[in-house]
C-alpha cells in the first residue's frame, strides 16, 4: 500500500511536466524577415554659421547677422517657417597655450545652428547651394525619410510572414507533420527607414549634386503553428 500511494503521488507530480512537453512537441515556432524600399520623399539638414572675434559681442554681432541672411535664403527658396529651427547656439572663448604659462583667452567663437526640412527633396541641392551662398561655414550632414510609409510597411509584414511560413513548411515537411492553425503572431519590432546608399541614379539640382538613394521599411515576425 505505502509503494502505492509512492508511485500515485509521484505521477501526480510529473504529470503537469509530461502534459507541458507533449503539448511544447506539437508545436512549431518560425520566425521571418521582410524589407521594402521606396524613394524618400522628404530630407533633413543640418547647417549654421560660426564666427571668431576679439570680443564676445562682436563675435555674437557678426554670427547674428549671418545667420539672419542664411534663414532670409531658406525662406526665399519657399521653405515654410514651421520648417525651419534653431538647433544649436554657442558663445565660447578660445584659448592658447604657452609653455609654463596658464591658458589666455584669444577670442570668441560664436556658433548658430538651423534645422530644416525639405518636404521636396528635388529643392535639396538648390537649398544646399543657397546656405552657402548666404555665408553658411558649417554643414552637418542630410537625411532622407519617406512620410508616408504604410504601404512599405504592409509589403515588409507580408514578406516577413511568407518568409516565416516557409521556414516552417520546410521544416514541417522535413519532420513528416503538417501545419496546422495558426497559434499567435507576434511582431518583433519594426524597423524605420534606414538609409540603402547607391541605390538610385544621381540626380543634379542647381549646381550641388544630390544622390536620394533609397529607404527601406524592415519588419520581424514570430509565428506559431499547431503540426499534426
Amino acid at each position: 500500500m505505502k509503494i502505492w500511494l509512492v508511485t500515485a503521488v509521484a505521477l501526480a507530480l510529473c504529470a503537469p511536466g509530461v502534459a507541458s512537453a507533449q503539448m511544447q512537441q506539437h508545436v512549431i515556432t518560425m520566425s521571418g524577415h521582410g524589407e521594402a524600399q521606396g524613394q524618400p520623399d522628404t530630407a533633413t539638414l543640418s547647417a549654421g554659421v560660426s564666427v571668431d572675434a576679439p570680443t564676445a559681442a562682436a563675435a555674437l554681432s557678426t554670427n547674428n547677422k549671418r545667420m539672419e541672411a542664411v534663414i532670409a535664403a531658406i525662406r526665399k527658396l519657399g521653405v515654410p517657417d514651421k520648417d525651419i529651427r534653431t538647433s544649436n547656439f554657442s558663445v565660447s572663448p578660445q584659448y592658447a597655450n604657452s609653455n609654463n604659462e596658464p591658458p589666455r583667452v584669444t577670442g570668441y567663437q560664436a556658433g548658430n545652428q538651423v534645422e530644416v526640412r525639405l518636404e521636396d527633396v528635388n529643392k535639396l541641392g538648390i537649398v544646399l547651394d543657397g546656405l552657402v551662398t548666404a555665408g553658411a561655414n558649417q554643414m552637418h550632414g542630410v537625411s532622407f525619410l519617406i512620410r508616408n510609409d504604410t504601404d512599405l510597411l504592409f509589403r515588409a509584414r507580408t514578406a516577413a510572414v511568407a518568409e516565416a511560413r516557409a521556414k516552417a513548411q520546410t521544416f514541417a515537411t522535413a519532420a513528416g507533420v503538417t501545419l496546422g492553425p495558426i497559434l499567435s503572431i507576434i511582431e518583433n519590432g519594426n524597423s524605420g527607414p534606414r538609409p540603402v546608399f547607391f541605390a538610385a541614379a544621381k540626380a543634379t539640382t542647381a549646381s550641388v549634386p544630390v544622390a536620394l538613394g533609397e529607404e527601406t521599411i524592415s519588419a520581424d515576425v514570430t509565428i506559431t503553428w499547431e503540426i499534426k
